[in-house]
């Protein structure tokens, strides 16, 4: 994954990219339009520092977790797939309960914004992936998840200013398409897990 050898700049850069925070913000913002305004804020910020400690574990005992659970990485993948098809559906075609269903106090909790949207099946075997390319280089792993996660907070954060510009209007016309294009997401993880079986 790395040929010259891994850099805290690099991983951080690989990690952003696979956590996709910029794709996330019209997902983000879907499912917080509901909340209040600072409610929003707390409800982000804690989806955020769960996805941080989900990341950190898998990062540390992501392959000898699935040993122990007798699982695949195909399987994280396939059953991230699902869940997102699920949601891109919902958002596609919105119930009177919204994006999440029948959820407590109405808002998001670790399903779907800190799994699988940041700590996503890409994202889990990225890190099992760079830990086994460089099992010395702890260090640098975990900096530069770290520093990924703090770009992707940051961005995510500021969400809720995006919702002033958009209105409701235009973030349901949002949510239609990112529920399209999140669809097509969760059929290729789904087509990538069954050939990773398959193949």
């Amino acid at each position: 994954m790395f040929e010259s050898g891994p850099s805290i700049l690099s991983a951080a850069t690989v990690l952003f990219f696979v956590m996709d925070p910029l794709g996330n913000v019209p997902l983000a913002l879907t499912l917080l339009q509901d909340l209040e305004p600072k409610r929003r804020w707390i409800v982000l910020g804690r989806e955020l520092l769960i996805a941080l400690a989900i990341l950190l574990v898998f990062l540390f005992f992501g392959q000898n977790l699935l040993d122990v659970l007798h699982l695949k990485q195909e399987s994280v993948t396939i059953a991230g797939g699902i869940v997102l098809l699920v949601i891109g559906l919902r958002m596609v075609f919105p119930s009177a309960e919204g994006v999440m269903g029948d959820t407590p106090e109405g808002e998001p909790f670790i399903v779907p914004i800190a799994i699988p949207l940041l700590a996503g099946p890409s994202a889990l075997a990225t890190l099992i992936l760079m830990v086994r390319s460089e099992p010395d280089a702890m260090a640098t792993w975990t900096a530069g998840l770290l520093l990924a996660w703090a770009a992707t907070a940051a961005i995510l954060l500021a969400a809720p200013f995006f919702y002033r510009l958009l209105r409701r209007r235009g973030l349901s016309a949002l949510e239609r398409l990112m529920g399209m294009l999140l669809m097509m997401i969760a059929v290729q993880m789904l087509v990538n897990g069954i050939q990773s079986v398959f193949g």
